[in-house]
């Protein structure tokens, strides 16, 4: 989630039977849309229906098209650099949390943009700013009681992490902001108070002292459960909020006046039993069992805290434990199979999560996501349920027996949604430059126009072969082949250029790659 973005497309891969397990070899034929997605790193997604949305670049598609939609209206993001950190959707209805990075003395942090929304399925988009406070806003009352607070008025630190959304009322966890909600679908905006880290409860008749630097102020860089992450609304109405500084509920946030919200606060415990770590990445209710689930990472507030997944079926007084050790980013439900998306891989589980199964790669009939991919995102239309990663967008409608992945596409006519002025090649290899140990493996895309026997080799500049991607007699269509950096013998070779001759039966096509570090 909130991830680097890169810009791939379409692949087709067989590993050659060495002991280094190599990648190189001719593949295809591979389709080649114009409208596909705009990102290979799919961070999150929503779907409702046969629809599924995904971020960061409000992509959308309906029964599984091959043509995905693209935004126009969606001004801050088609026309300036806001990307898509979060969504909700009822029907007809989209709400993006939006963001992007700010350059800063310190370097280069995640900032919010504020909100489109969309109510008649993506037609047309409304922009909603950031909800920052402004400079006077030092104070708020809460239970009769005033109570100094830090104004939150950069949109530096505040991105709408995750929102959740019930008639007019939109919530946001949006960090340095922590919870903000609107009850007039987005037109005003109020600051929603959490506990301190110390409490467990936040209510009305009691006092509380926020640790503000020494002083009793409501600050979030001295309060790590004033940063908020995650919110989810559940089926009793309950509002369920994920920060870095644990799990926060209440039973009347979505209704009540913000200075007599309750709040029942819940931190790491190391017990067999407690929160197994404070960092509430996404909260998660299972639509069959009704059970809260959740994924944790640490926090930092104690060397005993654990990543993994935790599940409570009692309003958050215990939690079982699950995927100890795993950063997970995601949960996902489909058909009573409870999936998990992790920086270390992809996991199920049959059984309610007594057991997990790591799934040790998503192959396709023609490609597949590259094993060092990390997963960021889960959703689940009516037949299908999709998985977002690092290295494309994977689908299945059987449970994971086969899998369909969309990748990023640019044709070699040059005519592409997102670059329209692209232009036409016979043959083009990403990413380019390549650097082995950051991306792996590298795509060399090419067509073939007449029926016939194709040979890639690729060269060292002294016109010294590299290495034979393979051969062999290809129809007409589109072509890819993959490259890891290796030569014949399995050691990747020296930075700088590598050149590539394809032969076909209609002529050569002729390319080039820059090797880095």
């Amino acid at each position: 989630m909130r991830q680097t973005l890169r810009i791939i497309t379409f692949f087709i891969v067989f590993i050659c039977g060495r002991a280094f397990q190599s990648q190189a070899q001719i593949v295809g034929n591979v389709p080649s849309p114009t409208e596909s997605i705009a990102q290979n790193s799919v961070s999150n997604m929503a779907a409702l229906g046969d629809t599924l949305w995904i971020a960061p670049s409000l992509n959308r598609t309906v029964n599984n098209s091959a043509n995905w939609y693209y935004p126009e209206g969606a001004s801050e993001i088609v026309n300036k650099n806001g990307r898509v950190f979060s969504l909700a959707l009822a029907p007809d209805t989209v709400i993006a949390g939006l963001g992007y990075n700010a350059e800063t003395p310190d370097g280069s942090v995640q900032a919010g943009l504020g909100f489109h929304i969309s109510t008649d399925g993506g037609d047309n988009w409304d922009y909603i700013e950031n909800p920052n406070e402004a400079k006077n806003d030092t104070s708020f009352v809460y239970g009769g009681t005033t109570y100094k607070k830090l104004p939150i008025t950069a949109q530096e630190q505040s991105p709408p992490f995750e929102i959740a959304q019930t008639g007019n009322t939109i919530f946001s966890a949006s960090w340095a902001l922590g919870l903000v909600r609107s009850q007039n679908f987005g037109k005003s905006w109020e600051r929603i108070i959490l506990p301190p880290q110390q409490a467990d409860t936040l209510v009305p008749e009691q006092e509380y002292n926020f640790n503000g630097n020494g002083e009793n102020k409501y600050d979030p860089r001295y309060d790590q459960n004033l940063l908020g992450f995650s919110v989810l609304i559940d089926d009793q109405n309950r509002v369920w909020a994920g920060t870095a500084g644990g799990l926060n509920i209440s039973d009347n946030a979505l209704f009540a006046p913000t200075d007599s919200i309750r709040w029942k606060h819940i931190q790491f415990d190391s017990s067999e039993n407690g929160l197994p770590a404070n960092w509430i990445i996404t909260i998660k209710q299972h639509p069959k069992t009704d059970d809260i689930w959740l994924t944790n990472w640490s926090s930092g507030i104690s060397d005993e805290e654990q990543y993994g997944i935790a599940r409570t079926s009692d309003s958050g007084q215990t939690f079982d434990h699950y995927l100890p050790g795993e950063r997970i980013n995601d949960i996902g439900f489909k058909d009573g199979t409870i999936y998990a998306a992790g920086d270390n891989g992809f996991f199920k589980s049959t059984d309610n999560g007594n057991n997990w199964n790591r799934i040790p790669q998503i192959k396709s009939a023609n490609t597949f996501i590259k094993k060092s991919a990390q997963y960021y995102s889960l959703s689940s239309t009516t037949n299908r349920l999709w998985v977002g990663t690092s290295d494309g967008l994977a689908s299945t409608a059987d449970g994971g027996q086969s899998w369909q992945i969309t990748r990023v596409n640019f044709p070699l006519d040059g005519q592409n949604r997102y670059q329209q002025d692209a232009p036409s090649v016979e043959t083009y290899a990403y990413p380019n430059p390549f650097s082995p140990r950051r991306h792996d493996i590298v795509r060399i895309k090419y067509e073939v126009q007449k029926a016939g026997n194709v040979q890639i080799r690729l060269f060292d500049f002294g016109m010294n072969m590299v290495r034979e991607l393979g051969s062999g007699n290809f129809s007409e269509g589109t072509y890819e082949a993959v490259w890891d950096g290796r030569d014949h013998q399995g050691n990747q070779v020296a930075n700088g250029p590598v050149f590539y001759q394809i032969d076909t039966a209609s002529g050569t096509i002729r390319g080039k790659i820059l090797v880095v570090d």
